[in-house]
């Protein structure tokens, strides 16, 4: 689709990125079995958690194209997706207007979750919106010095899963954190495959990430390694956390991580990178999905 035939609205829903949003649910589905499984279900909080990670993920990926458009990481010579603000799609000032608007509809969601969970969801959700802000923003845009896998780990892994778990039950437990794990494993192993596929253009613009810093083979390990350990979690679920085989459902998943695995060791161009990002996005989904029927089968 060329960039002249591109509508205002279809260019918001480019920005958005679309393909990254099924993945920012994976962590609220998962949360949600658990809660369900331990007789905390409650719809609300629930829909609220699935709500809220998805203005996160669409915040994380506003802020982003705005900041690299301005340090210049964005190139035409880019293998990603249509970056809109650095194509002229959308105005900067209209970016930052849509920055605001999706802060102001986070804030709005979770402000409903404090009162459900008191203050421990107001400081996940603060720091959540800011390092979404200083993600490629600010003084220390910390994705620009490799720590963006350490965030996205935390934020839309760890916190998600187990936010989405407190909301309804005001409690955590073991198997929630440790199943938060292999989520957040995975949601990371997406941003890997981006920064896989954007490392010469991002050495170019200075931006220092993960994949830069680790160079192809590194990053191709890193990324197998994220992938071992979400599924050594289940395993560590079912051996030493009291979870019933069930949760080995996703081991069904195994067959499209080893397809990713090779294609990210085989391939540099940008459309199979680019497949293998959507790709794993969907790897996280199923797992999660697979995960979660295996906890409420238990």
């Amino acid at each position: 689709m060329a960039t002249q035939t591109i509508t205002r609205r279809q260019a918001w829903i480019l920005a958005a990125r679309p393909k990254t949003l099924p993945a920012a649910l994976s962590p609220v589905i998962v949360g949600t079995a658990f809660a369900f499984a331990d007789g905390g279900f409650a719809w609300l909080p629930a829909l609220a958690a699935a709500l809220g990670a998805l203005l996160l993920q669409i915040l994380s990926n506003f802020a982003n194209d705005y900041s690299d458009f301005f340090r210049g990481a964005d190139t035409p010579e880019r293998l990603g997706p249509v970056r809109v603000t650095s194509a002229g799609l959308i105005r900067p000032e209209e970016m930052r207007r849509g920055i605001i608007v999706v802060i102001g509809l986070s804030a709005l969601v979770g402000l409903y979750l404090i009162w459900v969970g008191g203050w421990p969801i107001l400081a996940i959700g603060v720091a959540a919106i800011l390092a979404a802000l200083a993600y490629t923003g600010g003084p220390f845009p910390f994705g620009y010095y490799g720590l963006g896998e350490l965030f996205v780990f935390l934020f839309f892994g760890v916190a998600a899963v187990c936010g989405t778990y407190y909301v309804q039950t005001l409690t955590l437990t073991s198997p929630v954190l440790i199943a938060s794990f292999a989520v957040g494993a995975l949601v990371t192993a997406i941003l890997v495959v981006n920064n896989y596929r954007d490392i010469e253009t991002d050495r170019r613009a200075g931006k220092r990430t993960l994949a830069v810093r680790l160079g192809r083979r590194g990053t191709q390990i890193e990324y197998v390694a994220l992938l071992a350990f979400a599924y050594g979690m289940v395993l560590v679920l079912w051996l030493f956390l009291g979870s019933g085989a069930w949760v080995l459902l996703t081991g069904l998943t195994l067959p499209l991580a080893a397809q990713l695995a090779r294609t990210l060791r085989s391939s540099t161009d940008g459309p199979t990178l680019n497949r293998a990002l959507a790709g794993t996005a969907r790897l996280a989904l199923l797992f999660s999905l697979l995960l979660a029927a295996g906890v409420l089968l238990e």
